[in-house]
């Protein structure tokens, strides 16, 4: 966990989902989580997905907005969406990357994204069925991915992935993202 800090907020009113809606109108109603995902090719991304559909409703009980981003067409992006059970999720285009630099998330090394943890774990994951595709326009193959849990311009919590292959507890994320938000908003009052 980090500490709470701000958000640049051209950054922010910039970012524009799939609905219209700019990031910033977003996270002035709701929290956030902002996913941003590795090229929708990757098996890690495609757990990722199948993850956050597993856990998509219970998330947004807490009344947590889940928002991707990823570096694919809209179309392209809709497809893995819908194929992922996720269909109607917000999400923001990137392919310029700006988004993920201005977040701090870079290109992988060599050992963060083809390590021996990350080759016994991209086995594991297509053991589960996520296969790899390899096509420019699904993504940046070295993109290393990232979450971050957003309010009112604050980052509150966030999740900077060390190696491609790690698989965050996206529920447990949210619920934690929750209690800080409800002791911020408590000591407030």
């Amino acid at each position: 966990m980090q500490a709470t800090r701000t958000i640049n907020i051209n950054v922010i009113k910039e970012m524009m989902c799939n609905n219209g809606d700019s990031l910033k109108a977003i996270t002035d109603e709701h929290p956030v989580m902002l996913v941003f995902l590795r090229h929708f090719g990757c098996v890690f991304c495609k757990e990722a997905l199948s993850d956050l559909a597993d856990s998509r409703a219970s998330i947004e009980k807490l009344g947590t907005k889940i928002v991707f981003v990823h570096m694919a067409p809209d179309l392209v992006a809709d497809n893995y969406f819908k194929r992922y059970k996720l269909e109607g999720c917000l999400h923001i285009s990137n392919p310029s990357k700006s988004y993920y630099v201005a977040f701090g998330l870079m290109k992988g090394k060599i050992s963060q994204l083809y390590g021996l943890r990350t080759w016994i774990r991209g086995y594991e994951a297509r053991k589960q069925g996520h296969e790899l595709e390899l096509a420019q326009e699904l993504g940046d193959s070295t993109q290393m991915p990232g979450i971050f849990a957003i309010h009112a311009d604050q980052i509150i919590d966030s999740y900077i992935h060390k190696n491609a292959s790690e698989r965050p507890n996206y529920q447990k994320f949210a619920e934690k993202c929750c209690n800080i938000q409800n002791k911020a908003t408590d000591s407030s009052s």
